[in-house]
């Protein structure tokens, strides 16, 4: 998996981005998600598009707005994590392993939705640095969560699929930070 921080997108697409107005916002979304998911292995186009086109006023966002949409859907997602874990843990009997796993998972998800609020708060101080530092955080606790359960044989973690939508989300919230950071103070 790679640092979507560390990105180097083209300079005509880059000028595209910073200079297209939010009455553009669909199309700002569909090439945003194109040149990030040909950019990022760790980002895939429909996963981009679909999730960014679901959050509310995305259609009239400006690409910072994209921005500040793509953490708060990283924080949505963070926050319905644990509660599923909760839930798991609560209604299913699990072997001791696996229960460790879960709360291992739980813990990880509710440092993340600190994470995710900090990550905010340093996006809109436009302190992308440490925003990039939150969003890797939330990325690097999907990915522990995933391999405790990938460690015992035979183990099949219920998370997989939550674990990769986590990761993605904040690859493309990385992805679109690190333009706005390396082309604009828009």
């Amino acid at each position: 998996m790679t640092s979507s921080f560390s990105l180097i997108l083209p300079a005509l697409f880059l000028s595209f981005l910073i200079s297209t107005q939010p009455a553009n916002c669909q199309n700002l979304i569909n090439e945003t998600c194109k040149t990030l998911a040909r950019d990022d292995p760790n980002i895939n186009y429909n996963f981009c598009t679909t999730s960014l086109q679901a959050a509310p006023a995305s259609q009239c966002a400006s690409l910072r707005g994209l921005g500040k949409i793509s953490i708060r859907l990283v924080r949505y997602n963070v926050t319905d994590m644990r509660c599923y874990i909760k839930r798991l843990m609560k209604n299913r009997k699990w072997d001791p392993y696996a229960e460790q796993c879960l709360k291992d998972c739980f813990e990880l998800f509710s440092d993340a939705i600190s994470s995710a609020k900090d990550a905010m708060k340093y996006y809109n101080s436009k302190r992308y640095d440490d925003a990039n530092v939150q969003i890797s955080s939330i990325m690097d606790a999907a990915t522990t969560c995933e391999d405790g359960f990938n460690e015992r044989k035979g183990l099949v973690s219920p998370l997989t699929e939550r674990n990769n939508n986590t990761f993605q989300l904040s690859a493309v919230a990385l992805s679109v930070m690190d333009v706005i950071w390396k082309g604009s103070d828009v």
